[in-house]
């Protein structure tokens, strides 16, 4: 009797611990939120579907393209007026430009930097480079001659917010109408910033940065961290991309997360999940494109009706 009883109880302990288990590790991965998000979005698909990107419509075009000898690809960015990409690589800092379907069109080494993480269309041969580390966004302007960018020629910001080593500034994204600049934290906590004076478009004019974040609106982003953002102009919806989390969310105009693009295999016609993704940006049509480490290239385009 007492060998069942303790059989029993050893049984009911093992049962109680992986139940902790399975509650941190749901906690910690925010699969409530996950789960009640998924059913919500099923629930208003009639009302978002037809004034949004609504991203479950995507499917993947290029699967995990290997961009050609190019490591530690980071961050992804629109150009209108190119209608080409611009990415950074932080291990031999470069600015990269490439085509929409993933060839390389050219390199321009990045002098200056610390932590190259991100890169944003601003306008017409304008961008901003976020280096991680320093928290510093730096203003930079290219031509078709050129070949190599200093970060002390360009204007530049430094924000001390939340310093925590390598969990800096991860992702950046420009609403042009508003001229707002977007900036995520990755992690620790997540967040999202929104500067206004930076860069400067007019160089005569008083140099006044202002800084703001909405706490309600990160604390409903139910991801692990974020490694990029995207302003889509048409609906002016925010993307923002978790590595960890394996998933891109649309947010309304109120910062709601409205519709969601899951980056494991089987999703959206994956053959693979992707393994580290770290850059989304959109065209002027929709279409979606994705970088990952190491230099992997993945574009989405909507199903046709």
């Amino acid at each position: 009797m007492s060998s069942r009883f303790t059989l029993k109880s050893l049984l009911a302990l093992v049962g109680l611990v992986v139940l902790l288990l399975l509650a941190v590790a749901a906690k910690e991965f925010r699969l409530y939120e996950r789960a009640w998000f998924t059913v919500q979005e099923w629930h208003h698909e009639a009302h978002w579907k037809d004034v949004s990107l609504w991203l479950p419509d995507y499917r993947v075009v290029i699967d995990g393209l290997e961009l050609e000898d190019l490591e530690d690809v980071s961050a992804l960015t629109y150009d209108p007026d190119r209608k080409s990409l611009f990415t950074v690589t932080n291990r031999d800092m470069q600015l990269v430009e490439l085509s929409l379907d993933g060839r390389i069109l050219r390199r321009i080494a990045l002098r200056g930097f610390v932590d190259p993480e991100a890169v944003e269309y601003i306008g017409p041969g304008v961008y901003v480079i976020s280096d991680e580390r320093e928290q510093r966004l730096v203003r930079v302007q290219i031509d078709e001659q050129t070949r190599e960018l200093d970060a002390a020629a360009g204007q530049q910001i430094s924000l001390g917010i939340g310093t925590n080593g390598n969990k800096g500034f991860e992702g950046l994204a420009y609403d042009p109408q508003g001229h707002r600049l977007f900036v995520a934290k990755e992690r620790d906590p997540v967040r999202i910033y929104e500067i206004r004076g930076f860069p400067l478009l007019d160089p005569q004019q008083p140099f006044a940065v202002h800084v703001a974040n909405d706490p309600q609106r990160d604390a409903r982003l139910f991801v692990r961290d974020i490694s990029s953002l995207h302003y889509d102009v048409r609906t002016g919806h925010l993307l923002a991309l978790s590595d960890e989390s394996r998933l891109a969310l649309e947010l309304n105009a109120d910062g709601e997360p409205i519709s969601s693009l899951s980056l494991l295999r089987g999703q959206h016609g994956l053959k693979r999940s992707v393994p580290q993704a770290e850059g989304l940006t959109s065209d002027d049509e929709g279409n979606l494109y994705l970088v990952s480490e190491p230099n992997l290239f993945y574009v989405f385009k909507k199903k046709a009706e």
